[in-house]
């Protein structure tokens, strides 16, 4: 039995050999023909090779490997070749270019970029075509480096100068330039060099594939771009303006593809500022467009697309998110992305079933970025959305998916919820969201724990029940580690839960905290170039200053470093809301028992506080007087002596013009300290 088995095995490998062997010796035969010296033969050899590679991977590899491509853009670009063997040349480059990325990668590295870029200054237009066709099959793979297109400055001007000559090179050079314009720069290189005059016209061109391709031009024009967007608003196409164009490819008679993209155009130009939020044609029309992409009748892509561009649409907007609330059900209707596809589901065609079920996290991961932009403002629409059945362990299961953009969506979606009072008391509570937060925190991409931070600092309010928890869970140890990070945003939330936390707190906690963070990292944090952590990190020390038994323990084991950094911030260019916050720091140590004399033995702090009495900005004289008002108040001990050096400073001639000062505020302040000296 052993030896049989030996022999089926000796004999298999053969067989595989001579498989394999034949069809490279194939490959190899069409490639050597492109070597023959008989013109006509080379042609008919490169007709033969474009017939067999023609849907057939293996084969499109195999020449590759055997050096086809080097020879092929050889004779593209060989003057003497005839134009029908350039242009035989270029459609089976651009078969090639249909099969595998790695296929790309190998064109590329030939430089098939360049050779198709010069055969587009021949006259001929069915080769101008055929080039255009290779090049756009070659820009429209992920793999291949849009830059390519931008190296030359004469390339983009030639091409805008192409889209006058056929349809043809009309949709091929629309598609080259939706698919290479990635960044702010391409935008503008392409908008500089006349891209809304040259293809705003397309829009209406008899041909579908045309006016496709120019509408996917400008949504990806517009999108983010204000120069662009506002020049939109004015381009009239035949005399019609051009959001009026969009708005009639957006009716339900045209195709799906074509509302989608129309309906982009329209949301990058309003979030652009191009287009007013209440304008008819976002509110009437856009809106109402987007909301019906979600419902479950349309292909999974084309919902992932509504609910996402919906999202972004209404985003910023109060407004535009009620009314979304309260279209078609769509609250509801988002609750189904989470059933797809269902055990009974409808489709028939097992292609597109495994398709979508290999796609289904992207319906979740759209439906909780349109939950997120829909109730990011407005407490009834989160409390609909909480309401809406089992909402709160979708987003608890999807915090721990294993798609990375599926929780961040997740935890966005929880954000956005965390802003209610009501939810982080109830719902946030009933269903403990804070320990999968916790989780996702302890190992997770910047970009999400920017977003799982925030939704932290909200968890750790001083009305949320989830507070007690997340403390006793060890959370200050990780904030602490958030100080440090390189990322501004995490630096930030990191102090802001720490600030959130310290609130009231009790002696215990503020003690964690200083410990924890160090005198060291909270003096580096006070002197950040960030302003929002510099902002936050005032409010953290604010409140760990707070009530007299945590003033005078802080000041007597930190007080010297903390009267050197406010005196740093004091004497900085900071802004009016930094150095308010540092004064009620000053406000607060003035309130201390002990803390006080710390204070009053530093002349040079006393004469900051008073030049900030005299100050042209009411919010920082009130927060210097009322620092004052504490210093001097009569029932506490020393009073008398304190009263005593600061009218000798000259504070109660400022105090006196104050108590005539033209803001009610400041003006009460005023005499309620110089009651002091009278009493």
């Amino acid at each position: 039995m052993i030896v049989g088995r030996e022999m089926a095995c000796l004999l298999e490998a053969p067989l595989r050999i001579s498989v394999l062997s034949e069809v490279t010796a194939t490959s190899r035969h069409y490639v050597d023909r492109l070597f023959d010296p008989d013109p006509q033969k080379v042609l008919q050899g490169v007709i033969d090779m474009k017939n067999a590679v023609i849907g057939n991977n293996k084969q499109k590899a195999n020449l590759i490997v055997l050096g086809a491509v080097p020879r092929l853009l050889y004779l593209l670009q060989q003057g003497s070749s005839s134009l029908q063997l350039r242009t035989e040349c270029s459609v089976v480059l651009g078969s090639l270019a249909m099969g595998t990325e790695n296929n790309i990668k190998s064109l590329v590295d030939c430089h098939i970029i360049p050779a198709l870029l010069q055969g587009l200054l021949c006259v001929d237009l069915i080769f101008i075509e055929a080039c255009l066709r290779c090049l756009r099959t070659v820009f429209i793979s992920p793999v291949t480096p849009v830059q390519l297109l931008y190296t030359d400055p004469t390339v983009i001007p030639h091409l805008m100068s192409l889209l006058s000559l056929s349809q043809r090179t009309q949709e091929y050079t629309t598609q080259i330039f939706s698919h290479c314009c990635k960044t702010p720069e391409h935008q503008t290189v392409l908008f500089n060099h006349g891209a809304i005059q040259n293809i705003a016209p397309l829009l209406i061109s008899p041909s579908y594939k045309v006016r496709m391709q120019a509408l996917k031009c400008f949504s990806v024009l517009a999108y983010e771009n204000t120069q662009v967007s506002t020049t939109l608003v004015n381009v009239l196409v035949e005399g019609e303006l051009l959001s009026q164009v969009f708005v009639r490819m957006m009716q339900r008679d045209q195709p799906i593809e074509m509302q989608l993209t129309a309906a982009k155009c329209l949301t990058y130009m309003c979030r652009a500022g191009a287009i007013g939020t209440d304008d008819h044609c976002i509110v009437l029309k856009t809106l109402p467009c987007l909301v019906r992409m979600c419902s479950k009748e349309h292909l999974l892509e084309e919902r992932v697309e509504g609910a996402e561009t919906l999202a972004y649409l209404m985003e910023p907007d109060v407004e535009l998110q009620r009314i979304a609330s309260t279209t078609d059900h769509l609250v509801a209707m988002l609750a189904d992305y989470f059933k797809y596809p269902s055990s009974v589901s409808a489709i028939t065609d097992i292609k597109r079933l495994d398709h979508d079920l290999k796609h289904a996290h992207e319906l979740r991961q759209a439906a909780f970025k349109l939950y997120a932009s829909l109730g990011s403002n407005d407490e009834d629409i989160r409390k609909k959305i909480t309401e809406t059945e089992n909402m709160m362990d979708r987003i608890v299961s999807g915090l721990s998916e294993s798609s990375i953009k599926v929780r961040l969506a997740a935890v966005r979606c929880l954000h956005s919820l965390s802003r209610s009072v009501q939810q982080l008391r109830t719902s946030f509570h009933d269903h403990a969201v804070w320990k999968p937060l916790m989780k996702l925190l302890q190992n997770a991409p910047d970009e999400v724990l920017v977003m799982a931070s925030s939704t932290l600092c909200n968890l750790l309010l001083e009305f949320s029940p989830s507070k007690e928890p997340i403390l006793e869970s060890g959370v200050i140890e990780l904030l602490c580690t958030l100080t440090q990070s390189d990322s501004p945003a995490l630096r930030v939330n990191g102090i802001w839960a720490l600030m959130n936390m310290s609130f009231q707190a009790d002696q215990k906690v503020k003690q964690e905290i200083v410990r924890s963070l160090g005198t060291e990292q909270l003096f580096r944090l006070l002197s950040d170039p960030d302003t929002n952590v510099l902002m936050k990190t005032l409010g953290l020390l604010r409140n760990l200053l707070s009530t007299r038994p945590h003033i005078d323990q802080i000041m007597s084991s930190n007080g010297q470093q903390i009267l050197q950094a406010v005196t740093l911030i004091l004497e900085a260019e900071h802004s009016v809301d930094i150095k308010e916050q540092t004064l009620c720091i000053l406000a607060n140590i003035a309130d201390g028992n002990t803390a006080k004399d710390l204070l009053m033995t530093n002349d040079d702090m006393l004469h900051k506080i008073k030049h900030y009495m005299a100050h042209s900005n009411v919010k920082l004289q009130l927060a210097a007087t009322f620092c004052v008002s504490n210093l001097i108040w009569n029932e506490e001990d020393g009073s008398q002596e304190r009263q005593d050096k600061l009218r000798e400073m000259g504070f109660v001639d400022v105090l006196h013009k104050l108590t005539s000062a033209p803001d009610p505020n400041l003006c009460d302040k005023a005499k309620t300290a110089m009651q002091q000296y009278l009493a």
